[in-house]
């Protein structure tokens, strides 16, 4: 059984380890965030070197289910009470730009075939159906499916996002990779950094999403890990799923790939003290749930070809966390994506690029780490 995820089995990025004297801009984590941070920088005019302590993509870019969503981890009526109504349409739009981003970027690393958010059972369709009217009252194209095929009776209708997509998120990464380092982008894959003051740069980003703990103290408290588990199968002899499917609050979600093999994950709620964690690791447990969902799904049992896990960041208020560090000066973040970070962590890297640059942008403000970090006595860099 491969515990490498399938995504990582094709050859990684033709970067070589640059030799750079100095540098402006410092970034920890080379996967979307700190890939789109540091193209963004570097066509911004600045040096910058990315470090990580693995290669790139390998971290939770490299291990998650290939989701493309539009949106934030909150669904979209909730998001609207939560945050208010103008700062949840703005959201919406941003992320629905950034996919189109994306998608300019990622070329075949890409699909576009929309996705669907299912309810799981009556209570649950009561839930999304609201976020539907929600949506298309603020002018969101949504569709309402009660027609389900391939699925079984006991999922009560679904929410279409048409625009939504399927990525190979290891290639896009790896390909963003590229892209910055023929800007001039120095990486230093193998590189742990212990501490900010081991870094000698004027600015300091930590894209480390939820496998940054031990940093910043403050910033421990504030992200949280949690381990997503995920399987693949060998190819199908059909093709059941034409585009991404999740249920139970996102809980549970799978796809199918243009060969047939399908991608299945979730499954965290089931131990949820346990999956609390920042060790990289599958067990038992989970994986059983997954193989059993999998019988339920297919009526059958196929191979399972690969089993991994992977770390991503929650957030109190399933917000990220992006721009300056408060009681930090020249540290940067952009972090906690709640289990959204395709779509979020290019925005996010591209929006502190872009606040370091000298730019203003409405989202700082909604997504400023000062709402929840506070700032540790002393220790200022």
């Amino acid at each position: 059984m491969e515990t490498r995820p399938f995504w990582l089995e094709e050859s990684g990025p033709s970067v070589e380890r640059q030799p750079v004297d100095e540098v402006d801009v410092a970034i920890i984590g080379a996967g979307i965030t700190g890939c789109s941070c540091a193209l963004a920088l570097a066509r911004g005019g600045l040096r910058v070197r990315v470090h990580d302590a693995r290669g790139i993509a390998e971290g939770a870019s490299g291990r998650n289910g290939g989701f493309a969503l539009r949106g934030g981890a909150a669904p979209y009526d909730v998001a609207r009470e939560t945050y208010g109504a103008e700062a949840a349409r703005e959201l919406w739009r941003r992320t629905e730009a950034a996919l189109d981003r994306l998608e300019s970027l990622a070329g075949e690393a890409l699909r576009r075939p929309g996705s669907l958010r299912l309810a799981a059972d009556v209570e649950e369709r009561v839930e999304i159906r609201a976020e539907y009217e929600a949506l298309r009252e603020d002018g969101f194209a949504a569709e309402w499916h009660d027609e389900l095929p391939h699925l079984r009776p006991d999922f009560r209708g679904a929410i279409f996002h048409r625009c939504d997509g399927a990525l190979q998120p290891a290639r896009f990464v790896r390909h963003l990779a590229e892209l910055a380092a023929e800007e001039g982008v120095a990486f230093h894959e193998r590189d742990h950094v212990g501490s900010l003051d081991d870094l000698d740069a004027e600015q300091v980003v930590i894209a480390t999403d939820g496998s940054g703990r031990g940093l910043l103290p403050e910033l421990d408290d504030a992200l949280w890990p949690a381990r997503g588990q995920v399987l693949a199968t060998e190819p199908l002899t059909e093709c059941l799923f034409e585009c991404p499917h999740y249920a139970r609050h996102g809980f549970d979600y799978w796809q199918q790939l243009p060969d047939r093999r399908i991608v299945l994950g979730g499954f965290r709620d089931f131990s949820i003290l346990t999956e609390m964690t920042d060790d990289e690791t599958t067990t038992e447990p989970i994986q059983e749930t997954l193989d059993a969902f999998l019988v339920e799904l297919l009526g059958h049992m196929p191979k399972v070809t690969h089993r991994w896990a992977g770390i991503f960041g929650l957030t109190q208020d399933l917000l990220p966390l992006v721009g300056r560090v408060p009681g930090h000066d020249g540290v940067w973040m952009a972090a906690g994506y709640s289990g959204h970070g395709n779509v979020l962590g290019l925005m996010c890297g591209e929006l502190v690029a872009a606040a370091i640059l000298g730019g203003d942008d409405p989202l700082l403000e909604l997504f400023s780490p000062a709402r929840l970090l506070t700032p540790a006595s002393g220790g200022q860099m």
